[in-house]
Order: C-alpha cells, then structure tokens, then sequence
C-alpha cells in the first residue's frame, strides 16, 4: 500500500456477475443509461449523476484519483457488458491504512438482485487483502433506509451519526450514519458474503 508504484494503479476487480472498471470519460454514455434506469438522479438522499451533472461527476472522480484518494469505479454487468452502476474507494489515507467504500448507485432494476453484494466483495477483498487495510468504513444518509439496511447485511457495524456531515445539492444539511468493517472481523464477513452469494 505504501508502494508509490500502486497508487498509480487501479485495478479491474471481476467477479462471477460483474466486473468492477476503474471509471474512464468514455464511460459517461453508459453511466447515464444506468442512472436513467429508474431516474435515479431525482433522489434526494444520494448523488448520482444526471444529464446535467455526469461531466462534472466523472472530472472530480478522476481528480480524485490523479491525488491518490480515490479510486472509482464502473458496476459492470458481466452478462450483458452493460454498466448497471457506480462505486469507488474514497478518502483513501495510505499511511494509516483505512479508507471508504461510497458513491455507489445502481439501475433500478438491479437493486436487490445480489449485485451489491458481490461488488462489495470484490472491493473489501481488495482493501483487506491487497490495500492492506486496517478498517474500511461506510457513511449513508441518515434519511436513507434502504442504503443503511444494504450496508449492514454485508457485515459492517454501525458506529454512530456524525451530524451536519455534508450538505447535498438540493441545500439539506445532511446527518450521515458511519458504519465500518476493521481487519479483525474481515475473516469472518468475508465467509458470510461467500455463503450469502453462493445462496443466490
């Protein structure tokens, strides 16, 4: 992790339903599709990118990842090599070895349907046992249920709510709940996600 040499690499994370591309520009066409995929950018309670805001969207994931703090992501569907979706490793600190798995949305026709689980395979794996982490951490709207359920059937625990954490686009000043998984209980979350993916 500390190698200078693989933060200038981000890699492609394939699983048995999807694969995880690192995010290009060309992918902008496909994101749109996605996130018009039940119109996801008129929520209120997540940022997806939208006609409008997709340029945007994707110029500060690449900055990001040209500073070393993120590493995003586009949620391939292996069977129909559409992209159904977006993720990313975000305020990536190298030296104490912890980051945050976020911005991740899908199509509307894919939620619940097992995506969720194996992309948040591919990528903890990856964090724990590539990245080295010691802890990754997960923040959710405290309005957002569905997000905050999805969040703790993968395995993280809830931490708390850090109030005024953010203000969205539509003004609202934001609480966000903390959820995280550390190293010492990787071992055993990754066993359920592998039970849980081979019951789909």
């Amino acid at each position: 992790m500390n190698d200078q040499v693989s933060q200038l690499i981000q890699p492609t994370l394939r699983g048995k339903v999807v694969e995880l591309q690192p995010l290009r520009p060309e992918h902008e066409t496909g994101l749109l599709a996605a996130a018009a995929d039940g119109q996801l950018w008129n929520l209120a309670v997540t940022v997806v990118p939208g006609p409008e805001t997709v340029g945007q969207y994707i110029a500060t994931a690449l900055a990001g990842r040209q500073a070393g703090t993120v590493l995003p992501f586009v949620i391939m569907d292996l069977a129909s090599g559409r992209i159904i979706g977006s993720t990313r490793f975000w305020k990536i600190d190298r030296a104490n070895r912890k980051m945050e798995i976020g911005h991740t949305w899908l199509s509307g026709s894919m939620q619940r349907s097992g995506v969720n689980t194996e992309a948040k395979y591919l990528l903890l794996t990856y964090a724990f046992e590539v990245m080295n982490a010691v802890r990754v951490q997960f923040s959710t709207d405290e309005l957002n249920e569905k997000s905050r359920a999805a969040i703790l059937r993968i395995g993280a625990k809830q931490e708390g709510t850090v109030r005024n954490e953010r203000i969205m686009p539509d003004g609202r000043i934001r609480n966000s709940v903390r959820f995280s998984i550390i190293s010492s209980e990787w071992p055993d979350v990754k066993r359920m996600l592998e039970q849980k993916m081979l019951a789909r």
